[in-house]
């Protein structure tokens, strides 16, 4: 499947599982429907199942934005504690999409976990509770870590879902096996076109891998990578295991004679939530540079001419600001400047730091080298101790000419025979959904969408692009029922008065709108007409009354709370009731 048909189904607003090798382009596609959504004033929560996953596209892990932090279990008991989060209550009220990148480094009772809160906090039975999910990964990639850690933090850790403290191992199975998977039955997008390899040889290995049916040309074509001489660079160092890439960088940058230039991290926000940017973020608290330095860009800056994973070395220092300047590989010369981390939500800045996007280029973990795109690299996969490893560090790389290998083992290039299986079952079903969504006509895309963007509380604007010119359905033509006009009022903050003055209808007939809206669109906010708090526990108490058919009806509500002496109009019950 292409980005493009992939994009298409999303806007329908369907769940999506959306997947395919390294370099296939999910994060880039993501970015596209985010902008997409944002464009549309649909609000979506951008999440990753790890800080790192989640700045390539400015959000923040999946744990801090649901609140499950580190739980383990999420009951009765817990979830009474997360009601009690006010910023929950916001972030979740405004959410209309959520998406997960990485997903498959999420253990599956997490995603259950997820699935029960957003059902929770959006009072919905529905999955989710009615949110478009957009799950993205790739099974073949590193799976979740074994350890994990457990509720044992003071109250400020507890608001913020982090911890200190670690438990014993805890199995789990992996996320596409959760109920919360099963409930959700995504729709699979499997991406088939190569966006970072530019190598046939290298994506024949890298495909063949993910089959499971290396050859011996393939083991030789590698062979012939061990110990290789890398002409006029020197190669980024990829091991399995953190020690070696401290050692390694420390050791190369005391070898160069000359002046130290120490840069330090600045950082505003809250100190807990800057320490959580600090370890998702590639970038040094305190970066030591020198003139000779083998440096790697890690952030995109397309303007200045370089992106995340450009290598260089450092050939100077300007004057008056000290910013180094790069020499990139492909021969450009940039000067750096320092760059912006954030985590934003509701389109306000929570923490940020502020470094050079720089970073000593000698050696990275594989772990740490995911969604990396490099030219060169010097791998070890001598002790690469899960499934999936020897495949991430491969795929980093754009051109087997570009790898050097110290060594490998055929058990360092398996990966899981389980997902071998799923993988088949997930190309299946991606092939289905494409001749599904092909038989589409242009007129029956465009109605998906505007419904999508209608029931998401969103504003219609041009998405006619991908649409034949000559059947264009222009939004001028569109008729929009009336109860959807009284929906868009009411999401930009019209109350029932308001709303009536401006249709020129009456207020019990805005009353019936917002009635029928609530009942089609439960994820609508309307915490703006919230009567007093006194009308929705009296009408409350009044409806827990009544027995069989007259349960919920005005009459019999009305006449309960007219012998109790509240007197309130139908219409104030009829409000009272929607946030009862």
């Amino acid at each position: 499947m292409t980005q493009e048909q992939a994009l298409k189904i999303m806007k329908t607003g369907v769940n999506i599982y959306l997947t395919g090798s390294a370099g296939s382009g999910k994060t880039y596609l993501l970015n596209q429907y985010i902008a997409y959504l944002q464009d549309h004033d649909i609000s979506v929560a951008v999440t990753a199942s790890t800080g790192i996953a989640a700045t390539h596209m400015n959000g923040m892990t999946i744990h801090g934005w649901s609140g499950i932090g580190v739980r383990s279990i999420m009951g009765e008991k817990e979830l009474e504690q997360l009601e009690e989060k006010k910023y929950l209550w916001k972030r979740f009220e405004k959410a209309r999409v959520l998406i997960i990148d990485e997903v498959s480094m999420l253990h599956g009772f997490q995603l259950d976990m997820i699935e029960k809160v957003c059902r929770r906090f959006k009072r919905s039975s529905k999955s989710y509770g009615g949110l478009q999910v957009i799950l993205s990964g790739d099974f073949f990639q590193l799976p979740p870590v074994e350890k994990f850690k457990v509720q044992e933090v003071s109250q400020i850790e507890n608001d913020l879902g982090i911890s200190q403290t670690y438990s014993e191992n805890k199995k789990s199975s992996m996320v596409y096996e959760s109920e919360a998977w099963k409930i959700l039955n995504p729709a699979v997008c499997y991406l088939t076109e190569q966006h970072r390899q530019e190598d046939n040889i290298l994506t024949e290995i890298l495909n063949t891998i993910r089959t499971n049916s290396l050859e011996e040309k393939h083991y030789e074509y590698l062979d012939s990578c061990i110990d290789r001489n890398l002409v006029g660079v020197k190669p980024t160092k990829l091991y399995t295991h953190n020690v070696n890439v401290d050692n390694e960088n420390a050791f190369e940058l005391s070898q160069i004679n000359g002046d130290e230039k120490v840069y330090r991290m600045s950082s505003k926000g809250h100190d807990i939530i800057v320490d959580i940017l600090k370890k998702s973020c590639l970038a040094y608290e305190e970066l030591r540079l020198k003139i000779g330095a083998e440096v790697m860009c890690i952030k995109n800056n397309f303007e200045k001419g370089y992106v995340n994973g450009s290598r260089g070395i450092i050939i100077n220092f300007e004057d008056n600001t000290d910013n180094p300047v790069v020499k990139l590989y492909n021969g450009s010369i940039v000067t750096i400047i320092p760059e912006l981390w954030a985590i934003e939500e509701d389109g306000k800045v929570k923490a940020s730091i502020t470094q050079y996007p720089l970073r000593l280029a000698w050696a990275i973990t594989i772990h740490k080298s995911q969604g990396m795109s490099l030219d060169n690299a010097e791998i070890d996969l001598r002790t690469a101790f899960t499934y999936g490893m020897g495949y991430v560090a491969l795929s980093r790389v754009r051109t087997l000419s570009g790898i050097k290998l110290v060594g490998f083992s055929k058990e360092s290039l398996l990966v899981n025979p389980v997902i071998l299986e799923l993988d088949q079952d997930l190309k299946n079903e991606s092939f289905q959904n494409e001749l599904l969504f092909n038989k589409l006509k242009n007129e029956e895309q465009y109605k998906l969408e505007i419904e999508f963007i209608n029931r998401m509380g969103g504003i219609i604007k041009n998405i006619n692009s991908s649409i034949n010119k000559n059947k264009i359905i222009k939004v001028a033509d569109t008729k929009i029922p009336t109860v959807l006009i009284t929906k868009s009022l009411l999401d930009i903050g019209k109350n029932i008065k308001e709303i009536a003055k401006e249709r020129n209808l009456t207020q019990g007939t805005i009353t019936h709108h917002i009635e029928q809206i609530m009942n089609e669109y439960p994820e609508t906010i309307i915490t703006h007409i919230r009567p007093p708090q006194k009308n929705i526990t009296i009408v409350r108490n009044a409806n827990k009354k009544l027995k069989g058919d007259e349960v919920g009806k005005l009459n019999p509500i009305k006449q309960i709370l007219e012998k109790e002496g509240n007197n309130l109009s139908f219409e104030e019950i009829r409000i009272a009731k929607l946030f009862s």
